[in-house]
């Protein structure tokens, strides 16, 4: 019979113990600061370690995991704690690890466009550097001002340039990274080809801090794009504007963003922000957000021509082109500040949906008739070139007896009908703990079952981030 893993709680020798390891000032016991590290960006959850330690290189790291194994001690470890499905949080209290002294850009190699990092640099501050010698790392998330890129490296992040240069996980070449007991290794080569036996830095990306804590990383990097447009397409139907999007691919372009947002949730962003002053008229019920780089403007302007033609046919509305880079950046910050402006109006939850992009009509017509049956509002925006909805359900006036008694089963309809469209439960933000319960609908359980024995080979006492991705059992 299986059970579920028990952990013990540090004693006053073991927290004595990891001071002598990252020194006094990095081992925190305050109720403040267990308070905080206690909680992400998912929804108002709050779980408190017994004890956050703030390792600064490797060797600490594999000290701190060597004994939280020998003690059977749960041990979480953490980022910028950005995350939205609750994968830093120490549901099983314990040790927090956190990456916050991990910042350095180590090196920014020109001749073979790769940069070695630290997992605690932040994801812009590493774009704006290596934007500096003419190079450009993609991956953007809403929150890249903030997150770290060892979270990001945790759930292979996409955001909206995903749609034309990949994820996370098409960038990271290799990575350095301290086992669960406690051995140093390197995942993988510095090399843009790998085949030489099973990929073990791909196993770790999108891991979700499970089987290991990234100490180095090693990215590949591209050539900067010199030009980009963008524009910003009104349409009177939200479903129109879904069914826009794989039209335009199918025209032969390939936009470096192209967003989904429904009305509400423009109208939110407006009231939170007032310096974005974008006009909405009341027939308008979403916008799609799109921009095409590169570094020849006349192909650029063809491009755009080109989208406009493919739009208008599925009734939009009249296109507003960014004049300046000002305008640029207010129509970005209009959709990046989304999430912090339904977050100021309600409790809500956030589901991560993907399907392919030509499912998206479904996919939105969809979470609409749930929600009806269920009586819950739903805002929805995200990355529709790559098929990724955001569904933000928002608690409002529901009944608590409503919300943790009966949403749920509309949370796993609308998993359901993903599945059923040929998509998944999480694009980017993983599965953390919040989506656990529903990991079934997308997984079947001969894959689950493989996971776990992945699982208990990396981790056989199961201390490292345990209660994520599925529940771990002896």
């Amino acid at each position: 019979m299986q059970t579920v893993m028990k952990y013990n709680v540090p004693d006053t020798d073991m927290i004595q113990e990891l001071r002598s390891i990252c020194g006094n000032e990095y081992v925190h016991t305050s109720d403040e600061l267990l308070e905080r590290y206690g909680q992400d960006e998912t929804e108002d959850l709050v779980y408190r370690p017994a004890v956050v330690v703030v390792p600064a290189d490797s060797i600490q790291v594999s000290k701190v995991v060597k004994l939280c194994s020998e003690n059977s001690v749960a041990l979480t470890p953490r980022g910028a704690g950005t995350g939205l499905s609750g994968g830093a949080l120490p549901v099983h209290g314990g040790v927090v690890l956190s990456m916050e002294r991990f910042n350095r850009i180590i090196e920014i190699d020109e001749r073979n466009l790769q940069a070695t990092v630290e997992p605690g640099v932040i994801n812009e501050e590493f774009q704006n550097a290596v934007k500096e010698k003419g190079l450009f790392y993609p991956p953007d998330p809403a929150s890249k001002g903030s997150c770290f890129l060892g979270g990001n490296i945790a759930h292979s992040s996409g955001g909206p340039k995903a749609v034309k240069y990949g994820t996370t996980r098409d960038y990271v070449l290799n990575l350095e990274v301290v086992l669960p007991t406690g051995e140093i290794v390197w995942t993988g080569a510095n090399v843009l080809k790998y085949s030489t036996g099973y990929n073990l830095t791909h196993l770790m990306i999108g891991s979700e801090g499970t089987l290991g804590i990234v100490t180095k990383i090693v990215f590949r990097l591209i050539p900067y794009p010199q030009h980009n447009l963008v524009m910003l397409v009104p349409f009177d139907s939200a479903e129109k504007a879904c069914e826009a999007v794989s039209a335009v691919f199918r025209a032969g372009i390939t936009p470096s963003g192209m967003e989904f947002m429904e009305r509400d949730a423009i109208d939110w962003v407006r009231a939170y922000n007032s310096d974005i002053t974008v006009d909405v008229p009341e027939t308008v019920q979403a916008h799609l957000l799109i921009e095409v780089d590169g570094n020849d403007m006349d192909v650029l302007y063809k491009d755009a021509e080109r989208v406009a033609e493919v739009v208008a046919q599925y009734e939009s509305g009249e296109v507003l082109f960014a004049d300046t880079a000002a305008q640029k950046e207010m129509l970005w910050k209009m959709r990046r500040k989304v999430a912090e402006a339904v977050k100021s109006n309600s409790v809500y939850k956030e589901e991560d949906t993907v399907v392919p992009r030509a499912e998206l009509p479904q996919l939105l017509k969809g979470v609409k008739e749930i929600g009806r049956k269920y009586g819950f509002k739903s805002v929805c925006y995200g990355h529709a070139g790559d098929g990724n909805l955001h569904v933000n359900i928002i608690k409002g006036d529901l009944s608590d007896e409503v919300w943790n008694n009966e949403l749920p089963k509309g949370i796993t309809e609308i998993f359901e009908l993903c599945v059923k469209l040929g998509g998944t439960i999480s694009g980017e933000h993983g599965i953390g703990l919040v989506q656990q319960p529903y990991i079934g609908i997308a997984i079947d359980n001969t894959r689950l079952e493989l996971m776990r024995a992945i699982k208990k080979t990396f981790d056989p006492k199961m201390i490292l981030n345990p209660g994520k991705i599925f529940m771990h059992k002896i």
